[in-house]
């Protein structure tokens, strides 16, 4: 949601699709989304149950482990697409554990906030 009010200067024409299970927290997405006029649009259902969504970038904050994420990524992102994972201190062991069944570049970018944690930029996902 920061991303898409951001954006209403800068980039208005770029689109922003945010996943919520949560029917009440989808709510106050669609109040944000309407009050601010973000070129944003909320879907109430968790993504696992989506058809693919060819995004060109994702991202997920406290939503699974690594792998799983991965999983995500596999199906939503376009070919050139980037995923923008943060993770938290372990996330060394996330990597390692979801290059088991995932090829994938992982760079990660030092939080700002959290000096043991990272936000992990990753491409190239494909099947193990």
């Amino acid at each position: 949601m920061v991303c898409a009010i951001m954006a209403i200067e800068d980039s208005p024409e770029t689109r922003f699709t945010l996943v919520e299970s949560d029917q009440r927290k989808s709510a106050f997405l669609r109040t944000v989304v309407r009050e601010t006029k973000a070129n944003c649009r909320v879907l109430s259902k968790r993504i696992e149950t989506l058809d693919a969504l060819n995004a060109d970038v994702v991202s997920a904050r406290a939503l699974a482990d690594l792998r799983t994420l991965i999983s995500f990524c596999d199906k939503h992102l376009n070919k050139s697409g980037i995923a923008l994972l943060p993770k938290g201190e372990n996330w060394k062991k996330e990597v390692s554990e979801a290059r088991q069944e995932w090829k994938f570049q992982a760079d990660p970018i030092t939080s700002l906030t959290e000096p043991k944690a990272v936000i992990l930029m990753v491409k190239g996902v494909t099947r193990g």
